[in-house]
């Protein structure tokens, strides 16, 4: 194994292994988002993600398994990007490597990236790819979660 990371289009086999990955209670409070049931995963993805016609979506493979996903999408006017690895994987530089090919891909600027302040592992990762800290702010649905924006110009 040589930690090989690469980028492929999404398949329906790949969707399982995200639902799991998004179950994980350490991941959840990482990213500060709560996990969703099956019924209510499925059918965000099918219509935020695989039915949204602006939206770009990676599976993240690392030696031919899958690790997680990457993808990036329009929100009120600007280009958003946003990855989850499988807490496998975390420590590695699967995001590292996975978010300069991903950039390759969406060519797009600026790039906004939001992460929890408390989630210094993802923040590593966007400074590393050239993302800058625009500003702060607390969560309004959460107010213990203070949420940074990253922006790649």
């Amino acid at each position: 194994m040589n930690n090989q990371v690469r980028l492929r289009n999404v398949e329906p086999g790949d969707l399982p292994v995200f639902f799991e990955h998004q179950l994980d209670g350490e991941a959840t409070r990482m990213a500060a988002f709560p996990s969703r049931d099956r019924a209510a995963f499925d059918a965000h993805w099918a219509a935020n993600i695989l039915g949204n016609p602006t939206a770009i979506t990676q599976t993240v493979l690392v030696d031919g398994q899958i690790a997680g996903n990457i993808g990036s999408w329009a929100q009120d006017g600007v280009r958003m990007v946003g990855y989850w690895i499988g807490r496998e994987h975390w420590g590695n530089g699967v995001a590292t490597r996975a978010l300069p090919a991903f950039l390759r891909l969406v060519t797009d600027r600026p790039l906004l990236a939001h992460v929890a302040k408390h989630n210094v592992g993802s923040i590593r990762v966007l400074e590393k790819c050239g993302f800058i800290l625009e500003r702060d702010r607390v969560d309004p649905d959460d107010t213990e979660v203070i949420e940074l924006l990253f922006v790649l110009k």
